[in-house]
């Protein structure tokens, strides 16, 4: 696929040619449960499976792989500030080497009550990470997966800088 080109001068205001980089992180034909079967850490991919199961199970959609290492349930698109827009999965995870990267929206109702109760978790500002599922309360994870897929419909907007 060609990049997309917008006009921009040196100070990056209208008038000379950018090119603008096709996003890495896009559906892919990969084969998930390759993916998950190729963790290294036997509990951190047993894990990756539950945690598959239980966005299949609340989402009702088939998991996708999105670039290398993500695993999403839906599309949904995202709009910066900056006028930039991205295709992004409406909820997913990422059996990451130290945690599990949970992609869920953060702005649903009783977001950070439900976290409260969740059990040892860490947040950034659009992740959530868990170490080991036995950590945490498996039925508040349910809700906020449930809370973000129906959420799905609303338009979303990413203010500030890009990540």
């Amino acid at each position: 696929m060609r990049p997309e080109f917008e006009h921009r001068s040196a100070n990056n205001s209208p008038g000379s040619l950018v090119v603008m980089a096709e996003p890495k992180t896009r559906p892919t034909d990969a084969d998930v449960q390759a993916f998950i079967d190729s963790v290294a850490d036997e509990i951190r991919r047993n894990d990756a499976r539950t945690i598959c199961d239980l966005f299949e199970k609340v989402t009702g959609e088939k998991p996708v792989m999105w670039g290398t290492a993500i695993i999403g349930f839906g599309s949904s698109n995202l709009k910066y500030a900056s006028g930039r827009e991205l295709d992004w999965p409406v909820v997913g995870f990422s059996p990451r080497k130290a945690n599990q990267s949970l992609y869920l929206d953060t702005h649903i109702a009783g977001y950070e009550e439900l976290l409260k109760k969740l059990g040892k978790h860490k947040t950034s500002k659009a992740c959530l990470y868990v170490t080991k599922l036995k950590d945490i309360d498996i039925a508040v994870l349910e809700t906020l997966i449930e809370r973000s897929w129906a959420n799905r419909h609303t338009p979303k907007t990413v203010d500030g800088e890009e990540t």
